[in-house]
């Protein structure tokens, strides 16, 4: 299973950075690119622990559903998510704040395997693990811009 894993220091306070990785109008926002959209679930808000949310977006040409769920939640530190149903085998996305001086630490880990089996590892060495960390800097960068905006 490939991991990914980012780290951003970003000028805002952890609980900011926090609420608006849940925020899912920021999720949007950040992923525009593939314009995302929720298919089910909340629509507004701030996502919570057990809240399940599907997104249906435009990932490497192909129009497709997934649904995640939020399984760990720790405010303002640890905001686990994991899908349900996807084009993934599984996946776990962990994002972690740490508080430093002058503002937070994000970490992003994602956790996953791709579909198909032997095609879908070998279309990972060849294109997915790219195009993911690509998805997760840009929704990063993103995310940073709307936390240091204030």
């Amino acid at each position: 299973m490939p991991i990914i894993r980012l780290e951003t220091f970003i000028a805002a306070s952890a609980e900011r950075c926090f609420d608006l990785c849940r925020d899912v109008g920021a999720h949007i926002a950040s992923t525009g690119a593939t314009n995302e959209r929720v298919a089910a679930g909340k629509a507004s808000g701030l996502l919570s622990e057990g809240d399940e949310i599907t997104w249906e977006a435009t990932h490497l040409g192909v129009r497709q559903r997934l649904t995640a769920r939020v399984v760990r939640y720790d405010r303002p530190r640890v905001l686990v998510d994991v899908m349900v149903r996807g084009a993934f085998a599984a996946f776990t996305h962990t994002h972690e704040f740490e508080a430093c001086p002058g503002g937070t630490v994000m970490r992003d880990t994602f956790d996953y395997s791709a579909p198909l089996g032997l095609l879908g590892r070998v279309a990972d060495v060849l294109f997915l693990e790219r195009y993911m960390r690509r998805f997760l800097t840009e929704r990063t960068r993103t995310l940073k811009v709307l936390a240091e905006r204030g």
